[in-house]
This record gives structure tokens, C-alpha cells and sequence, in this order.
């Protein structure tokens, strides 16, 4: 292998030693990465997940609690529902970052805004959440979720399932790229639309790929025409034959390395990644124009709305997306280079009804215009947060957060509608029924594409039992 390497010259050193890092089989017959086939019959093909950056309030969610206001303004010791504050939970599935600084807030914050149940399944949705409510008998809520970062690691620990302070780990869409790679030859597999999480909470980990490789990182893309995706374009001044001339040369270089290894499947991979470089300057604008879209379709995102303009335009890039292949869509709303325009430390009114109202239409829209065009049976659309908030109140009028209990919906992919799964207790403290850790959800997005997360190792990269999650089957058609 040595002198095969040194006859390839200093580039074949650097191709082997890169393919060795990355772990990859040699011709010795040893491990190999995955082949791109699901390991059993999958129901969904692509993922879009939608993450709103701060800590969406539960209550004023997906899981309307109405014994807060009839407790209004009193302790929670001094309601028959004091036992909360002894659970276990409270300290069992706690890792605090800060010691102390989130504390439990005593004073019962009464709901912010009213409920109604909706749709045929009569699942209780917020008032500020209308257009989304219309379409709950496509949704699976999850009122049970819980998580162990009590500040906003969580953001992280929510897409990789370990805590921040354990460092970072390959996210959810990563492992889908590592599994079952792309669809589509112009495109990237792993997409982010959106401003990605801020260093403080994540960072660049939060669409990274840790110990797979770079190459399984998530590509952030802009709904920019002109520019949509940064670094990609030769620049003014060099011509479209001038570049083409230099990926031949490329090429040639690159024949000459699979001549060496010709049954190295990993070394075709990677030479096929410098070409989807080279395509996707002329593939990924063509995504985000929206030219040809009708003028009813962009009504029903919110294109005509500057409120809900921006969140829409991620939406529908989106659906354009997993409609010409893309397997994983990341799209992020409310990151703000801190810790998140959803974290209602004070005036949660105002907050929250502002950006539900950025998102509420463009997401409907979304669920809409992909079911219309049978994509929803092959897309699954997560709704996500990095946990809930308290019931109590964090001043006057804020809540703090709250990892003990909190709820995340998904549509699609076979997924169940019309259904709510699980409970937190009467207000809203904690997971009680049907309980579930964040990976949970990637269990269950993994086993729909077709996915078992044991059989997706790495050597040398222990992986632990929560790591890999339980599939929710009470909400699979």
C-alpha cells in the first residue's frame, strides 16, 4: 500500500491518509462506511426539520394547560399539584451548566394567550398557532418530551442527543447523509436554511458531523439567487471555460487515483463530491428562484406578507428541496447570535405572539402544499424546540426554562395524524406518561427512512444506549 501510495506522488499520500482518518475500507477487506441502502423497507425519504431557537413555551403551544390560570398568582405549593416539586426528575434528569441558574419558579404564570381543540381529533392547539392548527389531524404531537441542559446546550444536545459539556457529536441530519447519502447529483444531501445556532449554543456542531467526516456536514444555503451558496462561485473574474478546464485537469488527477484503487468505493465517493462542487453553482440558484412558482403557492407561504415573508421563503425552499432529493432540510428560525429570539424570559405576550406569527402561515403552508403534491407521504416534517418553559413565572411576565417536560410534533412519512402522545402533568412540569429523550425523535425520523441507528457504527466511536433512542411507535401508521 506504501509504494502504491509514493508511485501516486504527494497527492496519493494525501488522498490515503485523508480516506484513513475518515475511517474508511482499504483493500484489506476491512470495515467499510455504509452503502446508501436502507437496512429494511423504509416509509419516508427525505426530513424536514424545523427548530425554533430559544425554548418555545409548551403552554402557549401544543399543550394548553388551563389549571395555570386557575391557579393564577399562587405558589405551587399551594396547589394540589405541589407533589411536582418532589419528583425525582427535578434533579434525576438534571446536568446544570450554571449550578443554580435556573431555579425552579414558584409563582404559577397563568396561560398568555387562549385554546380551542381543532380539527376532526379535537387536539387542543394555541390560539396563536392558527394556521398550523388546521392542520393538526396531519400531526403527531408529543407532549412528553424531556432533555437533561437546563440552558441552551440543549439547542445542541437536541440535534446529537448528548449533553454540550460531553463536546460534539455527529447530528441527526449528519447520520442520515452518513447512512443513506443523496437522491440527487446536483444537490447536497444535508441542507441548512436559515441562521444556524450561535456559538454560545452549539455553533457550527449544531449541523456538524463530529467524528463522521466534514463531508457529512450539513451545507448552509441562502434564498439568495445571486449568491445562495458562499465561497461556491469562481468569482468575476474567472470564466465558466477557464474554471471548466481546471476541474479537467482535476479529473485526469483523479482517474489516475481510481486506476490505483479501482474497487475503492470510498475514493469514487469522494471524487464524486469535487463534482457536485462544480454542478451545484448551477443547480442550487435554480432551487431558491422561485419564479416558477404560482402566485397562489406563494400566498399560501406567506410570500406576500413582509411578517411572514422571510420564515416562508426557508419553507418553500424546503419543499423544493426534498422534491428534487434532498434527505435532510435543517431550517432554523429565531437564532439571533445569543441564545434565541424564543426564550421568554420577559414579556412572553408580546414575544411569542410575534413569532408565531412570522412562522404559523409559512409552516401550514408547507404541510399543505406538500401533501397537495403527495410529498407528504414521503416527507417527514419535525417541529422542534430545545425545551419548554415553566410554568411559574420569571418576573412579571416572563417564563425561565424548562427541560423537564415540553412537546414537538411531526407530519408525514408515515407518521400518524390527528393523534397526541404522551402527557406532562396538569401544569405542565413534567413528563408523566409516555415519557421521551430528544433521541427519541431521531429513532423514530431514522427507523421511517429505514434506518436502525445500532447498525450505523463507527470504529473506535462508542456509542451509548441514549444515544441511539427507541423509535415511537404509537405513532407510526
Amino acid at each position: 500500500m506504501f509504494l502504491t501510495e509514493m508511485g501516486m506522488g504527494f497527492a496519493g499520500l494525501a488522498l490515503g491518509a485523508m480516506l484513513h482518518r475518515e475511517g474508511v475500507a482499504r483493500a484489506d477487506g476491512s470495515w467499510s462506511p455504509p452503502d446508501g441502502q436502507p437496512h429494511f423497507a423504509p416509509k419516508a425519504k427525505n426530513v424536514i426539520w424545523l427548530f425554533m431557537v430559544g425554548g418555545t413555551s409548551h403552554m402557549e403551544s401544543f399543550d394548553p394547560k388551563p389549571m395555570l390560570n386557575r391557579y393564577d398568582g399562587k405558589t405551587i405549593a399551594e396547589t394540589p399539584h405541589k407533589s411536582v416539586l418532589d419528583s425525582p426528575f427535578n434533579k434525576k434528569n438534571v446536568r446544570e451548566f450554571v449550578a443554580g441558574l435556573h431555579k425552579v419558579q414558584p409563582k404559577i404564570y397563568p396561560m398568555q394567550v387562549g385554546f380551542k381543540k381543532r380539527g376532526q381529533s379535537g387536539i387542543e392547539v394555541s390560539d396563536w398557532w392558527p394556521h398550523v392548527g388546521e392542520c393538526v389531524d396531519d400531526l403527531a404531537v408529543v407532549r412528553s418530551m424531556w432533555t437533561t441542559d437546563n440552558d441552551h446546550g440543549a439547542q445542541l444536545q437536541f440535534h446529537t442527543g448528548r449533553h454540550a459539556l460531553e463536546g460534539p457529536f455527529p447530528t441527526i441530519g449528519s447520520w442520515i447523509h452518513y447512512g443513506l447519502g443523496s437522491l440527487n447529483d446536483d444537490l447536497p444531501s444535508f441542507v441548512v436554511l436559515g441562521t444556524p445556532l450561535a456559538d454560545c449554543c452549539g455553533g457550527m456542531n449544531g449541523h456538524g458531523s463530529s467524528y463522521l467526516g466534514p463531508e457529512h456536514d450539513g451545507v448552509r444555503l441562502a434564498v439568495d439567487p445571486a449568491n445562495p451558496l458562499p465561497f461556491a462561485s469562481p468569482g468575476p473574474s474567472v470564466y465558466r471555460k477557464e474554471q471548466q478546464s481546471e476541474f479537467d485537469l482535476i479529473g485526469k488527477l483523479d482517474q489516475m487515483a481510481v486506476a490505483r484503487y479501482p474497487d475503492d468505493p470510498a475514493l469514487r465517493a469522494r471524487i464524486r463530491s469535487y463534482e457536485l462542487a462544480f454542478r451545484m453553482q448551477s443547480s442550487v440558484p435554480e432551487v431558491v428562484r422561485f419564479d416558477s412558482e404560482s402566485a397562489e403557492t406563494r400566498s399560501i407561504y406567506g410570500l406576500d406578507r413582509d411578517t411572514t415573508r422571510p420564515f416562508g421563503e426557508l419553507c418553500l425552499a424546503s419543499r423544493r428541496l426534498v422534491e428534487r432529493g434532498v434527505r435532510f432540510v435543517q431550517v432554523f428560525h429565531g437564532s439571533n447570535g445569543g441564545a434565541g429570539a424564543w426564550d421568554a424570559h420577559s414579556d412572553l405576550k408580546n414575544g411569542h405572539a410575534r413569532l408565531c406569527d412570522q412562522v404559523d402561515q409559512p409552516i401550514a403552508g408547507l404541510l399543505r402544499d406538500l401533501k397537495r403534491r403527495g410529498l407528504l407521504d414521503e416527507t417527514i416534517v419535525v417541529w422542534a424546540t430545545e425545551f419548554g418553559r415553566t410554568p411559574g413565572a420569571e418576573g412579571s411576565d416572563g417564563r425561565d426554562h424548562h427541560p423537564f417536560g415540553f412537546s414537538i410534533w411531526m407530519a408525514g412519512g408515515g407518521i400518524k395524524g390527528g393523534i397526541a402522545h404522551g402527557a406532562t402533568d396538569e401544569l405542565g412540569f413534567h413528563a408523566v406518561e409516555n415519557r421521551h429523550y430528544v433521541t427519541d425523535i431521531h429513532a423514530t425520523v431514522l427507523h421511517q427512512l429505514g434506518l436502525d441507528p445500532r447498525r450505523l457504527e463507527v470504529p473506535g466511536q462508542k456509542r451509548l444506549e441514549i444515544d441511539l433512542g427507541t423509535p415511537i411507535r404509537e405513532i407510526l401508521a
